[in-house]
């Protein structure tokens, strides 16, 4: 697959995660466009400390992208994330989850490849995150990235018992490879933070 053909797949306002509960070891993620055609990929190996590859055919060949966490994410409340675009192998960001303020709320830093903060990801409100942690998981999670306060993506769990659904909405401009990358991340990590 050529570079170009990477780059269209990230040239829609729209895309659909849904992760695969029936893989025995670790976990995987496939991510769609709004008429259905596999765009990616994502496979997490059993323990999140490893990388996760997110790969842009369904034969899982060629890699788009790596999220390689910096320590060990399971015991560290900081769980800090290199996220790399592996056609140019270029690191183009980094997640940071702010520990404090993501006990009730999550909450992370987003940066660009230097770790210059660009773009906050954040739980929708702080009454519906303490429902989902303190009285039941059944409501569906929302989480915006911003930008100066703007929302430039949406990302939304549908309400499902026995699947994980996620829509990713871009609203505005923002590096479209960072969002897929946080909705994997968030995806893999779901479930955590109520053990927090």
């Amino acid at each position: 697959m050529e570079l170009q053909s990477i780059g269209e797949k990230y040239a829609g306002g729209k895309y659909y995660l849904k992760r695969n509960l029936l893989k025995l070891l670790g976990s995987e993620f496939f991510i769609y466009d709004p008429h259905q055609n596999l765009l990616f990929t994502a496979v997490r190996p059993i323990k999140l400390r490893d990388e996760i590859t997110i790969f842009a055919d369904d034969s899982k060949t060629v890699a788009a992208l790596v999220i390689k966490a910096r320590q060990n994410v399971l015991l560290d409340f900081n769980g800090v994330f290199d996220i790399f675009d592996s056609i140019t192998q270029s690191r183009i960001g980094v997640m940071k989850r702010k520990a404090v303020n993501s006990i009730v709320r999550d909450e992370w830093e987003i940066c660009d490849g230097n770790e210059f903060t660009i773009a906050t990801l954040i739980e929708d409100s702080l009454m519906l995150s303490l429902l989902r942690r303190f009285a039941t998981n059944l409501i569906p999670q929302n989480y915006d990235i911003l930008v100066n306060g703007s929302p430039m993506v949406d990302l939304r769990q549908n309400f499902n018992p026995f699947s994980y659904h996620l829509n990713i909405e871009m609203k505005g401009p923002f590096d479209a490879r960072l969002a897929v990358a946080s909705a994997v991340l968030l995806a893999s990590i779901d479930g955590k933070q109520r053990s927090f």
